[in-house]
């Protein structure tokens, strides 16, 4: 088995119980004893530690924006970003015919790992190292956050930019359905009465198109222009 001895101190957590540091390494690819569980254990745990972290940095902000900086933190792309600067790649258990297909590089994956690593941390040293495991795998994240406005999504920033202007909200429909049932392409329209402005977008999924319009016709409202 490969040393962790780098990987331990990169995470600046020693692990007393081994087999609890090679299973929350291992892919359910293994058999029955894998990340699984550590990982349900470790979500639940960041996002407390995450969310306390917020709650006493931002005693300002109300609770929708500390939710948006929270799951600009607790997601599978910051998570992975986290994997990778720890090189966790290096260190993952999985059987051949996952590492024949790139599990090793998967967000999804190496996300999932990283919180059961936290998990196996809190089950092996308690609360106090655990959260410090977690302040510290964030710590960058957590000084330098975007602006809590700049996390909503595009639909949801037309809306308020309508209302507050005492504006009508915009209308989404569905145009077009294209492709195969696996690779559909959807195209919406986003209309926004006040304004007689139409904007289509097309992507994988209705939500996807309707945020492209959103944003669109949202840059089309700022810049003063209309169709």
């Amino acid at each position: 088995m490969q040393d962790l001895g780098p990987l331990t101190t990169a995470l600046g957590y020693h692990y007393s119980n081994s087999a609890l540091l090679h299973e929350a390494l291992s892919h359910r690819s293994v058999g029955a004893t894998n990340y699984e569980r550590l990982e349900f254990l470790g979500d639940g745990f960041l996002n407390f530690v995450v969310a306390a972290a917020l709650y006493r940095q931002h005693p300002q902000l109300d609770e929708g924006s500390l939710s948006r900086l929270r799951a600009s933190l607790v997601c599978e792309a910051t998570l992975a970003d986290i994997a990778r600067d720890l090189q966790l790649s290096d260190y993952l258990i999985m059987g051949q015919g996952e590492l024949r297909s790139g599990g090793f590089k998967r967000d999804s994956i190496l996300s999932d790992v990283v919180e059961s690593l936290i998990g196996a941390c809190y089950l092996d040293g308690g609360f106090e190292p655990a959260e410090k495991l977690v302040l510290s795998l964030f710590k960058e994240r957590l000084q330098h956050l975007p602006e809590a406005q700049s996390l909503k999504d595009a639909k949801t920033q037309l809306q308020e930019w309508l209302q507050g202007q005492n504006l009508e909200r915009p209308v989404y429909a569905v145009i077009d359905t294209q492709g195969k049932a696996h690779e559909l392409q959807f195209t919406v329209t986003c209309d926004v009465p006040s304004h007689k402005l139409q904007v289509k977008a097309t992507a994988s999924s209705r939500r996807k198109a309707e945020q492209t319009a959103a944003a669109d016709a949202l840059q089309k409202l700022k810049a003063g222009q209309s169709l």
